[in-house]
């Protein structure tokens, strides 16, 4: 009698992490469910019954992405001082994509080109960008940032400033001479000490 394999949990996120890497690798033409599945050591079967097809596998990607850089965020606790915890905030943005540069490639670089994210993916969206809203928001209660515009452009301009640093890290395209490892912190307090109130 053939032994019963059960499609769990654990090879539901090697198939994920496999799948990552090759996107990030090679892009998503290049993925393969029946390589995918021989990489991972699992039957197509099991690739089919997890995730249905090649569409429902990228859905999958992209919300385990979002959900662990929502779980990154809210781990930053909201203190009194909103103005540092927008720098905090910025601090795990990075320490999320440095830990996990698959991950990240798939929620804000070129990896998923022409994915669609459902409407539960581009909620996923806004719950990433959420945390930084309102800590801006609370900010500008407290008098630290400026009214002069909405928190969610204040909140856009630190979160672009992030994301471009990260990515010229990530991509090795750092100026010649300029470690963004060493002065990401200050180039983010800089940035924040901008939108100060006046």
């Amino acid at each position: 009698m053939a032994r019963l394999k059960t499609h769990d949990e654990a090879l539901r996120q090697r198939l994920i992490n496999r799948a990552a890497a090759t996107v990030f690798d090679r892009g998503t033409a290049a993925l393969s469910l029946r390589q995918l599945a021989a990489d991972v050591k699992t039957s197509t079967t099991a690739v089919y019954s997890l995730f249905g097809n090649k569409a429902g596998l990228l859905a999958s990607l992209y919300e385990e992405a979002a959900r662990l850089f929502v779980v990154r965020l809210a781990g930053v606790p909201s203190t009194d001082d909103p103005a540092r915890d927008v720098i905090r905030l910025g601090i795990a943005y990075r320490a999320y994509a440095l830990a996990n540069p698959h991950l990240y490639a798939i929620l804000f670089l070129e990896s998923l080109a022409q994915f669609e994210p459902a409407p539960e993916g581009q909620r996923e969206m806004l719950e990433m960008y959420q945390p930084l809203v309102d800590a801006v928001r609370r900010g500008q209660r407290a008098g630290q940032f400026t009214e002069a515009l909405e928190p969610e452009v204040v909140a856009l301009a630190c979160w672009a400033t992030a994301h471009g640093l990260v990515s010229l890290e990530l991509s090795g395209n750092e100026p010649p001479g300029l470690a963004i490892a060493d002065s990401y912190e200050r180039m983010l307090d800089a940035v924040v000490t901008g939108w100060r109130a006046v």
